[in-house]
């Protein structure tokens, strides 16, 4: 994935010169727009390039859960770059819309055609990864597509009516377009760097499928979070009296097949007070009262 990474961000990298090039030679300001989008997209692509190959390295001593949160961080930039032109484009536009300019619309339409072909190559290319961070880069490429398939119309409905007020609308769309799915992940990203149970997750859900094993008595504390969006992690307390060995590997076979890799257990025995006080607000009040199911 990282090799074809690097030949999206080299391909929007030269794309996003020759559409700032089209945008003058034509007037166009909805190429302007696309220009600035793909300006965003090869930045963010070459941060995501050089994030993925560094969160695909192993935990170490120092980064003990592994690099993955690096991949977050990158569609974190990438989001707020995006943000940024989205606005910086629609501002524009408004201006154009009050007082239209012509544009050559033949060479409009002979820079979108170049444009629909080389991104939906990249688009092609770089379609079939998993982690957040490269279905972010796949998106923005098919975003180009739709964005240059949209100019390519837009310069032939100002061909055949000669409305320019055609061009900045159309970049407005496309902004707007961008802005929406930038905040989406915008979303996606902070709800994993905040902690949030991972979606398709629920704690109520997975302590009664726990609670299913025979010889569980109880469980408590149980924490999810996810590292990327893919890769979840667990931690809990498990009250038995069962063999330890048999009750962990019961507990983390049900886990592992509800999307869970990694998960920690604490076992405990039905009488042992638990001293763990993280679950309330009071620091002095002992925590887990058992009970018992």
């Amino acid at each position: 994935m990282a090799n074809k990474m690097f030949l999206a961000f080299l391909l929007n990298g030269f794309f996003s010169v020759f559409e700032l090039a089209g945008s003058f030679i034509t007037g166009s300001i909805s190429i302007a727009s696309d220009a600035i989008h793909d300006l965003g997209d090869a930045i963010t692509i070459g941060i995501s390039w050089l994030l993925e190959k560094k969160s695909n390295r192993q935990p170490d001593d120092v980064y003990t859960y592994g690099y993955r949160r690096y991949s977050v961080l990158a569609g974190l930039f990438t989001t707020l770059v995006l943000l940024a032109g989205s606005v910086t484009v629609i501002s524009h536009a408004v201006g154009r819309i009050l007082t239209p300019k012509e544009v050559h619309y033949d060479s409009m339409i002979l820079f979108a055609v170049v444009g629909v072909v080389v991104n939906f190559c990249a688009a092609y290319v770089t379609h079939g990864g998993h982690s957040v961070n490269q279905k972010a880069v796949n998106l923005h490429m098919l975003e180009d597509v739709l964005g240059w398939i949209a100019v390519l119309l837009g310069a032939i409905v100002i061909k055949v009516t000669r409305f320019w007020v055609v061009d900045p609308i159309l970049s407005i769309l496309v902004a707007a377009f961008v802005l929406v799915n930038a905040l989406k992940n915008l979303k996606n990203a902070l709800d994993i760097l905040l902690e949030k149970t991972p979606r398709q997750q629920s704690v109520k859900q997975l302590e009664s499928l726990i609670l299913e094993n025979d010889g569980v008595i109880d469980v408590h504390h149980i924490h999810l979070w996810s590292m990327d969006g893919i890769t979840h992690y667990a931690t809990l307390h498990l009250v038995t009296n069962e063999a330890p060995e048999v009750m962990k590997n019961a507990v983390r076979e049900t886990l592992h097949h509800h999307g869970i890799a990694h998960v920690t257990l604490e076992l405990e025995t039905p009488g042992e007070h638990c001293h763990e006080r993280i679950c309330t607000t009071d620091a002095s009040a002992p925590c887990c009262h058992h009970h018992h199911h």
